[in-house]
């Protein structure tokens, strides 16, 4: 059983635990729990989010980094470790104060009702605050937009986001305005019950021309700033894929147009993806490794193109509240298109 109760401020069990250099745990709450002997033994951090389903395996193990996680009152730190029969005291902090201020930045919105909005990001604007990227976000433009309609349960800095696509993609994003579809659509992406499809432009093409890549991807041993395909650790990724158009000859093209289908979203799949089979996204200044041809590097220069050619075209899922089947779909912003029209010319 798992007892909930209001966390004063508490003393942590060792100095070395104390969270941001602070004496004290910062008020919130408290989860407790108790494992019997037959539910030990496996992971620390996966027992412990079985356990608690409000709570995710990467949260637990960002607690247990904090030492905030404590078994019979001393402090765990390890995720890794086995977990042992005792009682659980989970301190979970109070959100971040940081608020994002409301921005009259113009939005280019495909739906919106009481519970959702859903909306055409374009490249160069970042979903929500975060370092490097503090104004002129997503969720700076929705506050200004929706005002107090957003859902709370993202937290004060990401009000409402519920899926993320990397600031310089463009495409469609849904964000909840009500804390029911906020639940109901994580419950969509945790299923994979949603239609996502991705349109890239990448140098030369992958073989075959049509395929699921299936690997685990966590961040790079080598680079930490980057995502990597990799043996062991990291988390499933899954993108069926599909060669919709190649460019140059056809023995050997230059260029070519791919539908990405995700299964699963990690943090870069569809990049780390086609970059695995050799045909990265045009333009992408993290995994596109190898120059293209003299004729595509003109392309791209003609085209304007600034950022990795990638753009979340469809994006369809039955309303959480309303059961509704939706689908959207966005057409290719001005700098894709016109490479994808300057590469037919090859």
């Amino acid at each position: 059983m798992i007892v909930r109760c209001p966390q004063e401020a508490t003393p942590l069990s060792s100095p070395d635990q104390m969270p941001d250099d602070e004496d004290e745990a910062p008020a919130g709450e408290v989860l407790r729990l108790s494992l019997a002997p037959d539910q030990a033994g496996g992971r620390l951090d996966k027992t412990l989010a079985e356990a608690v389903p409000d709570l995710s395996r990467g949260r637990i193990q960002a607690l247990l980094a904090a030492g905030r996680i404590r078994l019979d009152g001393a402090a765990l730190t390890d995720a890794s470790a086995k977990a042992r029969a005792g009682d659980y005291e989970i301190l979970i902090p109070p959100p971040e104060p940081a608020t994002p201020e409301p921005e009259a930045i113009p939005l280019t919105v495909l739906y919106e009702d009481a519970h959702l909005i859903v909306v055409d990001k374009p490249a160069g604007m970042a979903v929500h605050p975060a370092p490097g990227s503090e104004r002129g976000t997503l969720v700076n433009a929705l506050l200004h937009h929706c005002g107090d309609s957003l859902s709370g349960v993202g937290g004060v800095a990401r009000p409402g986001i519920v899926h993320r696509i990397d600031k310089d993609t463009s495409g469609v994003l849904v964000v909840a305005k009500t804390d029911a579809a906020h639940r109901g659509l994580s419950a969509l992406f945790a299923a994979h019950d949603l239609d996502r499809v991705y349109v890239a432009l990448t140098r030369g093409a992958p073989r075959p021309e049509r395929g699921t890549i299936e690997t685990r991807i966590g961040r790079s041993p080598h680079d930490r700033k980057k995502m990597a395909v990799l043996r062991t650790g990291g988390r499933e990724a899954i993108t069926h894929y599909a060669v919709e158009k190649t460019f140059g000859a056809q023995d050997k093209p230059v260029a070519a147009r791919i539908a990405c289908r995700l299964e699963t979203g990690r943090t870069h799949q569809i990049r780390v993806h086609l970059a695995s089979k050799g045909a990265p996204c045009l333009g992408d200044p993290i995994y596109g490794a190898g120059a293209p041809t003299n004729a595509v590097k003109d392309a791209l220069a003609r085209s304007g193109l600034k950022r990795q050619a990638l753009h979340a075209q469809v994006l369809g899922f039955v309303h959480p509240v309303t059961g509704e089947t939706l689908r959207f779909e966005s057409p290719l912003p001005e700098d894709m298109a016109s490479l994808e029209g300057l590469l037919s010319g090859l």
